[in-house]
């Protein structure tokens, strides 16, 4: 009797060690989906072998449908049917060979959120005002997490190194949630969470920490060093509660060297493979060149970032599917509400137009828009939805606004010319017919892979006031970077960590800290005075917001532009010039009507229109009343 039941136990601890070895990816999923089909990956050595000839699962209102193997024996496919009138719960899956159970594991239904759309997934649109951060040089709110040796290859946390995580976490940026509110932020975005489970990796002439996330290792795992999946979902939480949108960046064209993808991948056409390293061309232009080469369009679609990322085939319809998959449960999971889609352009294009129509049709209000980094206005446009009649229509809402961001940065920089200066930003807007709708585009002066905008202006505050001014009134999504509302600078010279400098005050122990008015000198101040009052303003201005745009000739480097709709119409006069200014109402009497005044946003001072005239090298808001 005791051998029968040392066996009995042998026999069971089996069964329980294969559960607990199985990697299943979608890790759970849910009833209530639009789609009813679901594609199971499941990983552990040996489980494709062909001696497991079947699968069985008996669960009401779900269905196998077919099993599929691929080159890798470590890897089996499993495709199910999810009825609408599935019920959640769990349930066993079971691999048959000879009759009998090999590895068996539990599958779990969740409920799908009726929240979606109210309280979460709510969209970022034209109405917000999003903050771009780096979550590891933002704030450190749990010291405990900075290096975690026993689970990760990059064992060290050091912020006397620029080029080394420094600690900032979830913990961090939830902490100082009321400073967005008081900065008048809508939307937060940070670069990925994602475990980037990668040992320093060589980068030019130094060794570089995945800090900054873009190095996917797990994509069904939140960077612990960043908090865990529970803290993603409790940081989102109160981010909702106290007013505040969230967005998730994504990365769909590669991933990092050590990811399990690519050290054991399912097949090897997972991976798009060189006979040796061959990066991208970066000419966007090969993707709709009406006289491009398939050579040339090939190496810009398949070829590797760095030599640490290798490039995902988005043509392997078994991937294909895991990432669209992913992208799904990442939203239902988590709760976030928009998407920034990283290095699109380099994307198979098929893959992301399918991806977006996926996640659309789940969840209807969700947003996305997408890095291009594009020369021209037609490159940028043509990676959205736009008015092009051409072979491929790309479907992505929209995109980051490289284009303006140079013709904003050239207006603030460049004397005034007849294609030079604030003439750049006339002549980009006035390109917008390409666009299906530009208030779909995230529109900024600088992000985390450019030199700062203060540096790039010569750290000129009137330059700055244009360009804030600019930002947050011309059509789209406003996005700031973190810092510049303290006039964070620098140039990224001779690496990107120089644009990348953590925020002070984010640390216990910091000799200053800018989250406080005390903290900060009397022109971060001004600085950060100046955006939150615009920020704030724009949040109730239906014309900032969603209005229409009419924008006049630059006469001698003045640029005057209007946001309107029924309810209100809003002035933008900005004198690029050395010499006051005068304008001639006559000229644009098109959208002043019958205003005679019009009240200053930012001193909350009224003037009458007769007479009004403007310094040089200032700009204005205004309400015309």
């Amino acid at each position: 009797m005791k051998k029968n039941i040392v066996l009995f136990f042998a026999i069971l601890f089996t069964v329980v060690s294969f559960a607990q070895d199985v990697s299943v990816y979608p890790t759970h999923w849910w009833t209530g989906m639009k789609s009813t089909q679901l594609q199971l990956m499941i990983r552990k050595v040996g489980i494709g072998n062909p001696a497991n000839k079947s699968v069985t699962i008996n669960y009401p209102g779900v269905k196998l449908l077919s099993i599929q193997r691929v080159e890798n024996p470590n890897y089996l496919f499993i495709n199910v049917s999810i009825q609408p009138s599935t019920k959640p719960g769990k349930f066993p899956v079971k691999v048959i060979a000879n009759g009998k159970t090999t590895y068996e594991f539990t599958y779990e239904l969740k409920s799908k959120s009726k929240q979606n759309g109210t309280t979460r997934v709510r969209g970022i649109t034209s109405t917000d005002f999003s903050y771009l951060l780096m979550p590891d040089r933002f704030a450190n709110g749990n010291p405990a997490n900075d290096a975690l040796p026993d689970l990760y290859r990059d064992k060290t946390a050091d912020r006397n190194n620029k080029f080394a995580r420094h600690g900032g976490d979830l913990k961090g940026v939830q902490d100082h949630l009321d400073y967005f509110n008081e900065l008048g932020i809508t939307a937060i975005w940070f670069t990925p969470v994602t475990e980037n489970d990668m040992p320093k990796m060589r980068e030019g002439s130094f060794d570089m920490a995945g800090y900054h996330g873009y190095w996917f290792t797990d994509h069904y795992n939140v960077d612990k060093r960043f908090g865990t999946n529970d803290e993603y979902k409790t940081f989102i939480n109160a981010a909702h509660q106290k007013g505040l949108k969230v967005i998730q960046d994504a990365i769909y064209n590669h991933i990092g060297l050590e990811h399990w993808i690519n050290r054991d991948p399912p097949a090897k056409d997972w991976i798009n493979q060189w006979p040796e390293f061959t990066g991208p061309n970066h000419r966007e232009e090969t993707m709709f060149d009406p006289y491009a080469s398939k050579f040339d369009k090939n190496n810009m679609v398949k070829g590797w970032f760095v030599k640490h990322l290798p490039d995902l085939n988005l043509a392997n319809p078994l991937l294909a599917t895991y990432l669209i998959q992913h992208a799904i449960w990442s939203v239902e999971e988590f709760g976030f509400d928009g998407f920034r889609i990283d290095t699109y352009k380099y994307c198979d294009e098929t893959f992301v137009n399918n991806v977006n129509a996926a996640l659309k049709s789940e969840f209807p209000t969700i947003t996305t828009f997408v890095e291009a980094w594009a020369n021209t206005v037609v490159a940028n446009a043509y990676f959205v939805d736009n008015n092009f009649k051409i072979p491929f229509k790309h479907n992505a809402p929209g995109a980051i606004d490289f284009s303006l961001c140079f013709a904003m940065q050239a207006g603030m920089n460049q004397p005034f010319g007849w294609t030079e200066g604030v003439n750049r930003i006339y002549m980009t807007l006035a390109q917008d017919i390409v666009y299906k709708n530009p208030l779909n585009n995230c529109i900024f002066l600088d992000n985390h892979d450019m030199d700062r905008v203060f540096s790039v202006i010569g750290e000129d505050w009137s330059k700055m006031k244009w360009g804030l001014n600019w930002l947050l009134t011309m059509r789209g999504i406003p996005q700031l970077y973190y810092g510049t509302e303290i006039l964070m600078k620098n140039f990224k010279n001779p690496t990107d960590a120089e644009v990348r400098l953590d925020f002070p005050g984010g640390w216990a122990g910091d000799s200053v800290n800018k989250f406080t008015r005390e903290g900060r000198s009397t022109k971060e101040n001004e600085a950060f005075d100046h955006i939150s009052k615009l920020a704030i303003f724009r949040k109730t201005s239906s014309a900032l917001t969603t209005g229409k745009t009419m924008q006049f000739i630059v006469r001698d480097g003045v640029y005057i532009y209007f946001r309107y709709d029924d309810r209100q119409t809003i002035m933008i006069i900005t004198n690029t010039s050395d010499r006051a200014y005068k304008p001639d109402w006559t000229i644009y009497q098109e959208r002043i009507g019958a205003f005679k005044n019009a009240r200053n946003i930012h001193s909350n001072k009224t003037i009458a229109l007769e007479g009004m005239e403007i310094p040089g090298k200032e700009s204005w808001v205004m309400e015309l009343k």
